[in-house]
């Protein structure tokens, strides 16, 4: 797998292949939570019975039915009408006025008038008189017969008829009121006796025409009220689930149109759902795009985690898909059984603890929408925390440790919170629930925390191999002395043996000093070595008497020294050890020169040819390695020192590590001077600490 996936990605480029993983995870994904939320449509006309119960998926205001609701409203409200209070004394004054006009024509006329000059002196009067004001309009021979009565009686019927006319003015008197009004005026201006009998038909004019409305219409007032009347009336909304019309029920011309508003007679509705989870899924693998993009490894790292993100989140899709496909059959929430660590435990351990966070948060986004029990609810919220409350607690649990110790551990952890949170989930549902269930619900938390540690480590193994993946798991079982290797290295070159143990325990040191793999290092320590067990006497390290290389010449001892690393990597190849640690034994000598051997044969006369005496390499490719094949010489020419100080142990390391810095050993990996320095200073502290001075007990 992880020879074709490199084969492609070198092909197109890691960027396309990114984009083309990407949009294939999308793909599945889409489809799953597609399926899953699907709407359905109905096929129904009016007044014909319903197939089916329908329910409203969503929450939406009916505007049609609030406007009518709130024109109603406006309807019951009564029109608003201003009552004058003045229009009484108005009116009453009228008439004083009229009256007061014939007394004084009377009061002011001389001796000799006659009739008709009084009546142009009275109608001179009138003429400045604005019609509006004075409604009372009487012809020339009515005028006369006012002008000929006595002053007493017309002041007596002016006092009646303003008083009567003011007494009818003090109620409300509306303009459909008038004509019944005018009538009873008319009837009580006829029953008085103090109104001259030739007056009376006069009188009952006047006292008609002063008859007027005294309450208004208020357009204002009244729409200002109607208007607070809608404004009082709510919306009306049709409720998400909501029962629309039972079954069997005759669909009527407002049941068709709330259908309609609800989008349940037409593909609208699925159409902006797919929309709708296009849009999530693409922000989905836009936030795996910035985080591969943005990820400073190598490209050959990248696009193994890119691969295997996508296998472990369709894993995660699918166990979603299982469980919503008899998500009907039960009453209880079966997506509690779903494995919640399952994401973040084999991709903390496979790739590192950014990448199995962020795709535990997706993958709980995209478990909330595939569990989503709510009618017509865009996702389960509490499918949605108890994911990610799963998943963060391995997360956190799992930076103690990444044994398989750590991961059962993490498990139990893991179906704690769970039940915890499903604890939670029943107390603030406020739901009765039986026996059954509540047995239901703490076997699923237990279950989802325990399927997450079993598939975690049933499927890491198949991951490692099929990608090449050095997991810490694996580096642990590896470092386990009883590994076959380990014990040919033990047996057959114990010399070897203890210094690879010295070797690991310095580099592993260094590497954590600068922030690279010590546990890597350390392992590859134990197997750096491993050629050596082919000629074991003719390393020093082994050697209890003679040494073999007193009687070889010095091209043949360089061959067999240097064969250690070639045949060193090709037995970790037949035991399908890791690449990391084939690399570091073939890279922990680089491409440098054994000068011992070089020095011999210019001796003795040997002509020495360009590389001949120099390790194959190649030179170090990473931090670990380059640190490796320094503390490799370290611990060799430390150990050899007579009367190890602390000042000669420094002097030593720094003349090794400048030797390999000239020999450009370090050229092909991305070791800095910094770390350089951080490394000579982590080996003089642990060597410091093994070669310290020690107390001469007495011999007796």
């Amino acid at each position: 797998m992880q020879k074709k996936v490199k084969k492609i990605s070198d092909y197109i480029g890691f960027r396309y292949f990114l984009l083309i993983v990407l949009a294939l995870t999308g793909l599945v994904q889409f489809l799953f939570m597609h399926s899953n939320i699907q709407e359905y449509t109905y096929t129904v006309e009016e007044l014909q019975l319903a197939p089916e119960t329908i329910r409203s998926p969503k929450t939406i205001v009916d505007e049609a039915k609030t406007e009518q609701d709130r024109l109603l409203a406006a309807e019951q409200v009564e029109p608003v009408y201003t009552f004058n209070e003045s229009m009484a004394k108005n009116q009453a004054a009228m008439i004083d006025s009229f009256f007061g006009y014939v007394t004084d024509t009377l009061t002011s006329s001389k001796d000799g008038d006659t009739l008709d000059d009084k009546l142009e002196q009275l109608k001179k009067r009138l003429s400045s008189i604005d019609e509006k004001q004075f409604p009372f309009r009487f012809t020339d021979e009515q005028l006369k017969l006012l002008l000929s009565q006595q002053v007493t009686d017309l002041e007596a019927s002016r006092a009646l008829l303003s008083k009567t006319v003011g007494q009818m003015l003090t109620k409300a008197i509306r303009e459909d009121d008038i004509a019944s009004i005018q009538s009873r005026i008319e009837q009580t201006v006829r029953m008085q006796s103090v109104f001259p009998a030739e007056l009376v038909n006069i009188i009952v004019v006047m006292a008609r025409s002063s008859i007027v409305e005294t309450e208004t219409y208020n357009e204002d007032m009244t729409d200002a009220r109607r208007q607070q009347a809608k404004n009082l009336v709510e919306e009306t909304r049709i409720l998400q689930g909501q029962i629309i019309v039972q079954e069997g029920e005759r669909v009527t011309k407002d049941i068709y149109r709330q259908l309609e508003l609800l989008g349940l007679l037409n593909d609208e509705s699925n159409i902006r759902m797919g929309i709708g989870l296009s849009v999530v899924t693409i922000l989905q693998m836009c936030v795996l795009y910035m985080l591969f993009n943005q990820w400073g490894a190598t490209n050959a790292r990248k696009q193994n985690a890119v691969t295997m993100v996508f296998f472990v989140y369709v894993l995660g899709l699918a166990l979603l898909k299982i469980l919503s496909f008899v998500a009907d059959e039960f009453t209880v929430h079966i997506a509690f059984l779903f494995p919640t660590a399952l994401t973040a435990m084999l991709l903390r351990l496979l790739i590192n603890e950014k990448v199995a966070l962020i795709t535990s948060v997706l993958m709980a986004a995209t478990a909330g929408v595939m569990m989503n029990t709510q009618y017509g609810a865009v996702m389960s919220a509490e499918v949605v925390l108890y994911v990610l409350f799963g998943s963060v607690t391995a997360l956190l649990y799992l930076r103690t440790g990444e044994k398989t110790s750590h991961v059962l551990k993490a498990c139990a952890l893991v179906s704690t919170m769970n039940a915890l949170y499903i604890f939670f989930y029943i107390i603030m549902t406020q739901t009765t629930y039986t026996v059954e269930e509540l047995v239901f619900y703490a076997s699923a938390a237990l279950v989802s925390g325990m399927l997450s540690g079993m598939l975690t480590l049933g499927l890491l193994p198949f991951f490692e191999s099929g990608f090449g993946i050095l997991s810490t798991m694996r580096l642990i079982e590896l470092s386990n002395p009883n590994h076959p290797l380990l014990k040919k290295i033990l047996t057959e070159t114990p010399g070897t043996y203890h210094h690879s143990i010295m070797v690991a325990n310095l580099a592993e040191t260094a590497c954590e000093a600068i922030g690279a793999d010590g546990l890597l290092a350390r392992v590859g320590c134990y197997y750096h070595d491993i050629g050596k067990t082919k000629r074991p006497a003719y390393f020093i390290e082994n050697q209890m008497g003679k040494n073999p290389h007193d009687d070889l010449p010095p091209d043949e001892s360089a061959r067999i020294i240097i064969e250690h690393t070639t045949y060193g990597a090709q037995l970790l190849a037949e035991y399908k050890m890791p690449q990391e640690i084939i690399d570091i034994a073939l890279q922990h000598h680089g491409t440098s020169e054994l000068k011992f051997f070089v020095h011999k044969a210019k001796e003795l006369g040997i002509e020495v040819a360009d590389g001949q005496f120099r390790y194959p390499g190649s030179k170090p490719q990473t931090k670990e390695a380059a640190i490796i094949s320094v503390a490799d010489s370290v611990e060799a020419a430390v150990r050899s020192l007579k009367d190890p100080t602390p000042e000669k142990i420094r002097t030593l390391i720094q003349s090794i590590t400048k030797d390999r810095l000239l020999d450009h050993q370090f050229d092909e990996c991305d070791i800095s001077v910094k770390e350089l320095k951080q490394m000579e200073l982590a080996f003089c502290e642990t060597l410091n600490g093994i070669f310290h001075s020690r107390i001469e007990y007495p011999k007796d």
